[in-house]
C-alpha cells in the first residue's frame, strides 16, 4: 500500500489527538509511547501486541505463518483485547491473559512473519482504528502514521542502528546469568536486521517514516533525551493550539 495516497487524508476533528509513533523492532517505541501516554494524560495501546497475539494462536494451533487463508479464518474466530495499566497494556487473547507470553521470542519472531499478509494486515489496521478514533491515545507499530491513522495529529518515528537495539533488547531481555549460550548479542542483531528486511521490503504497508513524521535517530542518545525530543515534538503541537 503506497503511504502517499493515506498520509495526504484530511484530519478528522478529535476532542482529543492520536500521536503515532511508528519505527523498527528495537528502537525503543513501547517505552515512549508509555511514556508519553503517563506524562500527557493518554491511553497506551500498543498495536504491535495484537500480531504477536494472533501469531500467538496461530503457533497454538500450529499453523504455517505463510497460509493467509488459513490465518485469515483464525482471526474471524479471534477476540483480541487491549487493557492500558500503569506498567503496559493487558493482552487479552480470547479472554486469556497472554501479556507475558507475547513477549516471548519465539512469538515475537512469528508475529514478523504474520504481519506480512496483505489481508490480515487489512483487519488488523480496522481492529486498530476502532481502538483509537476517539483519540485521546498513543499508538504504537510500523505503520501507525502511514495506514492506521495518516490524520493523526502527531507522528514520530522512532529510529536507531541495529546494532545498537541488538545491545539494548539484550541487556533488557537477558540479564544476569540466565542467558542461554545460543542467544547472543550478535543472535539478536541478526535477527533484527533479518525483521527490518521484512518490514521495510514488504509490499503491503512497508515500513518507513510518515511525510509529515518528525524521525528520531536515537543511536546516539540516552533514554532521558529521547524522551525528552519526543515531549518537545508534542509539547509543539500544545502550545500550537492543535491538542486539546
Amino acid at each position: 500500500m503506497s503511504t502517499s495516497s493515506t498520509e495526504a487524508a484530511p484530519r478528522k476533528k478529535r476532542e482529543r489527538p492520536v500521536i503515532a509513533i511508528d519505527g523498527p523492532a528495537g528502537a525503543g517505541k513501547s517505552t515512549m509511547a508509555a511514556h508519553l501516554a503517563r506524562r500527557f494524560g493518554f491511553l497506551n495501546l500498543e498495536t504491535g501486541a495484537m500480531y504477536r497475539a494472533l501469531a500467538l494462536k496461530a503457533i497454538e494451533n500450529d499453523l504455517g505463518f505463510e497460509d493467509e487463508a488459513a490465518l485469515m479464518d483464525i482471526a474471524s474466530r479471534t477476540k483480541i483485547r487491549l487493557e492500558p495499566q500503569l506498567e503496559g497494556n493487558r493482552v487479552l487473547l480470547d479472554g486469556m491473559d497472554v501479556s507475558r507470553r507475547v513477549r516471548d521470542t519465539d512469538v515475537t519472531a512469528a508475529a514478523s512473519q504474520v504481519s506480512v499478509h496483505p489481508r490480515l494486515r487489512a483487519w488488523m489496521v480496522e481492529q486498530q482504528r476502532l481502538l483509537g478514533d476517539r483519540g485521546g491515545v498513543v499508538m504504537e507499530g510500523r505503520d501507525i502514521g502511514t495506514v492506521v491513522f495518516p490524520d493523526a495529529e502527531v507522528k514520530i518515528f522512532l529510529d536507531a542502528a541495529p546494532e545498537v537495539r541488538g545491545n539494548r533488547r539484550y541487556r533488557q531481555t537477558m540479564p544476569g546469568e540466565m542467558v542461554p549460550a545460543k542467544v547472543t548479542e550478535s543472535s539478536i542483531v541478526q535477527e533484527l536486521k533479518e525483521r527490518d528486511a521484512r518490514d521495510r521490503n514488504r509490499v503491503d504497508s512497508p515500513l518507513r517514516p510518515a511525510e509529515d513524521a518528525v524521525v528520531l535517530d536515537s543511536t546516539s542518545m540516552t533514554l532521558d533525551e529521547v524522551l525528552a525530543a519526543a515531549e518537545q515534538v508534542v509539547r509543539k503541537h500544545v502550545e500550537d493550539g492543535q491538542l486539546h
